[in-house]
């Protein structure tokens, strides 16, 4: 190990944080000052990766859990020969740069997930382990090994305080994920005060009740981080490894160095004589031509290193063609395009939730797509959406299509976000919809880094019955609903169920959440099966329509639709029913098909759905009326709840007369 190479990068990633920082006034020093020999030891000596080949799959994984100290990942990734240039990194939090303020998916090569909301992180590179160790296991064979790639993640004691990443490390810890390393910059500092205000715990002693290996090391100390990393990655024992390293946050800036006021910009001022210090030149955002030379060489080493893995990837391609088919078209997310055939159509007297639908449809399309997984939060039995015969992931059964998350709602939607970041498979997960909000964070970074995560959530309304408001999310739907680039889809019969999981398969550029009912409802047999699931594709469409001139236009989800199909036969031959499953879906469409559905020569609408009411507003507009349940529910039985606050066939009369 050349420690004098490795000591000049990790002073010279330190200059490049403090220019970058102190250029824009904004920014986080600490963690790119305080983890310097840490980022030389990983980017320079320990990982496998190619900065020409950024998503080689067996590359070694790097997330910055702890995103707010993104400089450090932009300072390395230039360094190291990532397509970041100078002028990038001098662009830090400037509009349109590729160096934002915190680490987004998409925009920078080389960064991995968009982190930023402390905790996450560490509950992606969870993700980002089990799926290396699924693909390891599908994949690998007794001739060719292509994935055996390890997972590393850094992250502070703010990342550690939230309960999504203890959701994450027990997860990790019980399910062997002994391919994860994490990287604990323990500064004993919180961004308001020292740590010890708000924590006390023995950090190795609480990773090892929780079946971690743990080590604390100086993490100044290359030696020591060097080796820590080593036997981390050599040590396949079962066991997923943390090295606890004990920094100096803001190190190199006296002033603040060891202090809160280290964790952000505060130190910037003083970077002129901290340059100094560190033996840095006047000249700012300055690399040398040594350290430049030394990350050359390493690149080319990781070429040599990526044509003799492509090498083994041919020889297992000409091998096992199916299997090297199944994984390029994972790759690409391909779907088939005949998946709608390859789900079975129900029988027309079909009448039970549209969760035990989900149960046929969800089996029939992880045949059709054996990269498709799912998950659960102790919930399988009522959320419905185990894989027969997909086996159970574990730490002897990696091969497992069923994931038992626990009573873990948060780090289940880390941890598929981190297995869609990952992109060998597509991830679900289910829960009761009341529940959606403890994952709510994970739902809007999916949204956000446009990840093809399926959430399924179940017990979707009052209809849930006698256990009352806890369980009976009215607000939960429309909450929703306002994230962008989020997919909200809320079936109204077993065949918009099958539509409904047929475009949040199709969908590939972001998330999609699933709403279906606990209590049964009927089969709306008013038009053929293409037409009903092709209509939930679109997001609307016309389940009626009127057999003379228009007069009023009923509009449902879920499963207040059958009311509105029940009280057209009653109001007359001027009267439409459009299934509304999917705003998202149906904004998306062209003004032409929007107006074939709601033609806005008909402004006498009345829409129903068992939740709050405000978003239906844009679809009946002021001269329209919306039946809604803007109040929390009842402990009663489901159909008596739902008599009680109008979802009935004779709300909608009555507001249509």
């Amino acid at each position: 190990m050349n420690t004098t190479v490795l000591s000049a990068a990790a002073n010279q990633a330190r200059g490049l944080a403090m220019d970058a920082i102190h250029a824009c006034s904004s920014g986080h020093l600490g963690l790119p000052l305080g983890c310097a020999e840490i980022g030389a030891v990983l980017f320079g000596e320990t990982m496998r990766f190619s900065p020409t080949t950024p998503r080689w799959l067996n590359r070694d994984r790097f997330i910055l859990s702890a995103g707010h100290g993104s400089m450090f990942l932009y300072s390395w990734l230039h360094m190291s020969g990532y397509a970041v240039s100078l002028e990038e990194v001098k662009n830090f939090r400037q509009l349109h740069s590729i160096t934002p303020g915190h680490p987004e998916f998409h925009e920078t090569p080389g960064v991995e997930a968009t982190t930023g909301p402390l905790g996450q992180g560490i509950a992606n590179a969870v993700g980002f382990a089990l799926s290396g160790k699924r693909a390891a296991a599908r994949f690998n064979t007794s001739a060719h090994t292509i994935f055996d790639h390890h997972v590393f993640a850094l992250f502070g004691d703010g990342c550690l305080q939230e309960g999504v990443a203890k959701e994450a490390i027990a997860f990790a810890g019980h399910s062997g994920l002994d391919n994860l390393v994490l990287i604990y910059d323990s500064n004993d500092v919180t961004l308001d005060a020292m740590a010890d205000v708000t924590q006390g715990e023995d950090a190795e002693a609480y990773f090892h009740s929780q079946q971690w290996d743990a080590v604390t090391i100086d993490g100044h100390d290359f030696a020591a981080i060097a080796k820590a990393l080593d036997y981390a990655k050599s040590n396949n024992n079962g066991r997923p490894k943390v090295i606890i390293a004990k920094t100096l946050i803001g190190k190199g800036i006296p002033e603040v160095a060891g202090t809160a006021k280290a964790h952000g910009e505060g130190g910037a001022k003083f970077i002129d004589d901290a340059r100094k210090n560190l033996g840095l030149p006047a000249e700012h955002f300055y690399v040398s031509d040594e350290v430049r030379a030394f990350f050359a060489e390493r690149a080319a080493q990781s070429n040599t290193e990526l044509a003799a893995w492509q090498a083994t990837y041919d020889a297992w391609s000409t091998a096992n063609p199916e299997l090297a088919q199944e994984l390029t078209e994972s790759i690409a997310s391909a779907v088939p395009t005949d998946l709608s055939a390859q789900i079975p159509t129900f029988a027309a007297d079909y009448k039970d939730a549209t969760r035990s639908a989900g149960a046929n449809v969800i089996n029939a399309v992880a045949k059709a797509m054996p990269n498709f997984i799912t998950g659960s939060a102790d919930l399988f039995g009522s959320t419905k959406n185990y894989i027969k015969d997909g086996g159970d992931y574990s730490a002897t059964n990696p091969l497992g299509r069923n994931i038992w998350f626990g009573i873990r709602e948060h780090a289940m939607g880390a941890i598929s976000n981190g297995i869609a970041y990952d992109g060998l498979f597509r991830p679900s997960c289910a829960t009761f919809l009341v529940f959606a909000d403890y994952l709510r964070p994970s739902i809007r970074l999916a949204a956000l880094a446009k990840l093809p995560v399926t959430y399924i959530f179940t017990h979707d309304s009052v209809g849930v019955g006698e256990d009352g408001p806890t369980h009976q999310p009215v607000e939960t739907v429309s909450g929703l609903r306002v994230i962008p680039g989020l997919d909200v889809i809320r079936p109204g019969d077993a065949e918009e169920t099958a539509g409904a999981f047929m475009a949040a398969m199709h969908r590939t550029d972001g998330p999609s959440a699933l709403i279906l009912t606990r209590q049964a409802i009927p089969l709306m047999n008013h038009l053929s099966v293409d037409e009903r699931r092709e209509g939930v594709v679109r997001g609307a469409y016309i389940a009626k329509k009127e057999t003379a001139a228009l007069e009023t236009i009923l509009l449902a989800s879920g499963s207040e639709l059958q009311h509105c199909m029940e009280a057209a036969a009653e109001l007359g031959a001027g009267v439409r029913v459009v299934s509304v499953p999917c705003f998202e879906r149906f904004d998306r469409q062209s003004p032409a098909y929007i107006e074939s559905v709601l033609p806005s020569t008909c402004t006498k609408r009345i829409a129903i759905e068992a939740g709050v009411g405000g978003l239906w507003w844009k679809y009946v507009g002021l001269q329209g009326k919306v039946i809604a349940i803007d109040r929390f529910g009842i402990s009663a039985p489901g159909n008596t709840v739902m008599k009680e606050l109008g979802m009935t066939k004779d709300s909608v009369i009555a507001a249509a007369q």
